[in-house]
């Protein structure tokens, strides 16, 4: 490869601020990057991008209690121990289980093991912009931390496959395990924000995160023009703590229009939402992707 291989995520404080219209559009502009949508909980990515599924692999996370049956006595020792209504001496209940292993300690005939289940899905596909790497947490699933570094392993392995140098990452919102995951040694966080109070609240919470892990910071400010009070705030603490604004970008229904037919909203048109978006990519890419940044 020319240069180092190099992770942008995109990220949001909170769910609903254009974060993954944003990213698919930047995959459109590149056109030359693999893609990784590590919001697994509720993964929307594909909506916009169209991914055909190449490769599909299990993915076994959380440790579950399992019960040999000719073992066990139903003495009950294991159902009166469990604090999660998981287990009776008949059944035990996946999605309630939380694998502590009480139960397994409990149960005077060894009748009970913790073993792992399969809480996702992995998928590799094949997109028009790019390969993306992808996966669904099965409802009421665990590890989903884990399910998003497996995405990010394999995203990183069809970039040195394929000799990409870029990977975009959809990040999932606020600052829970699965952001963490997304946002851990990566070159640089976009954050994705609104003029409203619960978007900078959020957003000065993502920006805390990303802060710990000394990672770069850059910022969109999407629906810029709703309110001119709260964009001058996001302003102001983008200023005080060193953060880039990439674009403010105005509310336009042509975006709504652009997620209703599927299509990143980069290529819906060409109206101030698509200039400013251009001009983001435009200013990311000479000051990070050219190495003045990174």
């Amino acid at each position: 490869m020319g240069q180092r291989l190099r992770q942008i995520v995109v990220v949001s404080g909170k769910g609903g601020t254009g974060k993954t219209s944003v990213l698919a559009s930047f995959a459109a502009l590149a056109q030359c990057a693999v893609l990784a949508d590590c919001d697994v909980d509720a993964a929307n990515l594909h909506l916009l991008v169209h991914p055909e599924v190449r490769e599909q692999t299990e993915f076994w996370g959380a440790k579950v209690a399992v019960r040999d049956v000719g073992l066990c006595r139903r003495c009950g020792e294991c159902e009166r121990r469990c604090r999660f209504g998981a287990i009776t001496t008949e059944t035990v209940d996946v999605r309630a289980c939380e694998g502590c292993g009480l139960c397994v300690l409990a149960c005077p005939k060894g009748a009970l093991s913790l073993r792992p289940v399969v809480n996702g899905h992995c998928y590799l596909s094949d997109t028009a912009y790019g390969p993306m790497a992808h996966a669904r947490l099965v409802a009421a699933g665990e590890s989903s931390g884990r399910l998003v570094t497996r995405v990010r392993q394999m995203a990183e392995e069809a970039a040195l496959g394929t000799g990409r140098d870029l990977i975009l990452i959809d990040g999932p919102p606020g600052i829970g395990c699965t952001a963490v995951a997304s946002m851990a040694e990566t070159d640089l966080a976009v954050v994705v924000t609104e003029p409203t109070l619960s978007g900078i609240h959020d957003m000065e919470r993502v920006v805390k995160l990303a802060q710990h892990f000394r990672l770069p910071l850059a910022a969109i400010i999407n629906k810029a023009d709703i309110n001119e009070a709260n964009c001058r705030d996001i302003r102001s603490f983008a200023d005080e703590h060193g953060i880039p604004i990439l674009a403010e970008l105005p509310f336009d229904e042509v975006v709504v229009r652009a997620v209703a037919a599927q299509t990143p909203p980069v290529l819906f048109g060409d109206g101030p939402v698509q200039e400013g978006i251009r001009t983001a990519w435009e200013r990311l890419g000479a000051q990070w992707l050219s190495g003045a940044g990174g």
